[in-house]
């Protein structure tokens, strides 16, 4: 009898154990996916511009973008997310246009140039409990103010400007269908810095949408899709389109979120965008124990 209970007993433990740890995994993801969520984390996302202006050139940037949640009290979290670029960024210009932009601005514009870009701090004021719409399908909101210092290591990589404005972000989760998704919005205008330089009027504007597959995986689309309201129409917009594949899993016992995708600019500005985008995404997270 008590080996038959045994028998029993240690299969189901198994089962639990395994039930337990999935959700925890889908837990983790969920929060991983989600950018105000209440979770320490340390993402660095690299892009790679192909093509700029017209040109074959190309530009690089890594983002280093820390998230800190911090508890105002029971109701209330406020989410920091300062987010520092490090650039590599190749002439927008080539050929005869090259040679006429050094004429009037200069050798310089025709380098290659390697700095810090502009500081962008956010702060977003959110419950510290989400909307419950339906049974497992939740809302979380934030919005806040954000800021742009002019930190750029070369007048190239910045604006030259202090910046300000308004964020606004949402992440809808919807178990049942195994999607998340949502948008960021902000926009900047630029109040102080250097009067040589142009204005800031700026949107950045990101959807996204992810779909969680088993052991982790999910397929994710999170076009950043901008708008200069200082430029022409034709150097205004940016909107890409496309998408590609991440997963969480752990390097020891550090739990991490990684991710790649590639987007084609279906609009770009004409003189500085580039044909499409590399993105890749290493994400550490913290969760609490």
């Amino acid at each position: 009898m008590m080996r038959n209970a045994i028998r029993v007993a240690v299969p189901a433990a198994a089962l639990a154990f395994h039930v337990s740890t999935a959700c925890a995994q889908e837990d983790l993801r969920e929060a991983a996916q989600n950018p105000i969520a209440n979770m320490i984390s340390l993402p660095f996302q690299n892009e790679t511009n192909f093509g700029l202006g017209n040109t074959d050139n190309t530009q690089n940037v890594l983002n280093i973008q820390p998230v800190f949640p911090v508890r105002l009290n029971d109701d209330w979290n406020l989410i920091i997310r300062p987010i520092l670029p490090v650039i590599y960024q190749e002439p927008f210009l080539a050929g005869e246009e090259l040679q006429e932009a050094e004429r009037v601005f200069g050798d310089d514009i025709g380098n290659s140039h390697f700095g810090l870009g502009d500081l962008t701090p956010e702060f977003f004021f959110s419950p510290s409990k989400p909307v419950e719409l339906a049974p497992d399908v939740s809302l979380v909101w934030g919005a806040g103010p954000v800021f742009q210092i002019p930190t750029a290591t070369n007048n190239l990589l910045g604006t030259g400007k202090w910046s300000a404005g308004p964020g606004f972000v949402t992440f809808l989760s919807v178990k049942p269908l195994k999607i998340t998704t949502g948008f960021l919005a902000i926009n900047l205008w630029s109040f102080a810095g250097d009067d040589d330089r142009s204005d800031v009027n700026a949107l950045t504007f990101q959807p996204f949408l992810n779909y969680n597959l088993a052991n982790g995986w999910y397929l994710t689309t999170s076009p950043v899709i901008t708008a200069n309201w200082e430029a022409a129409g034709d150097n205004r917009w940016t909107v890409p389109a496309g998408g590609g594949i991440g997963r969480i899993f752990e390097i020891g016992h550090q739990p991490v979120n990684a991710q790649v995708s590639a987007y084609y600019n279906i609009v770009k500005p004409d003189d500085t965008g580039p044909d499409w985008q590399l993105r890749a995404q290493l994400t550490f997270l913290f969760p609490t124990r």
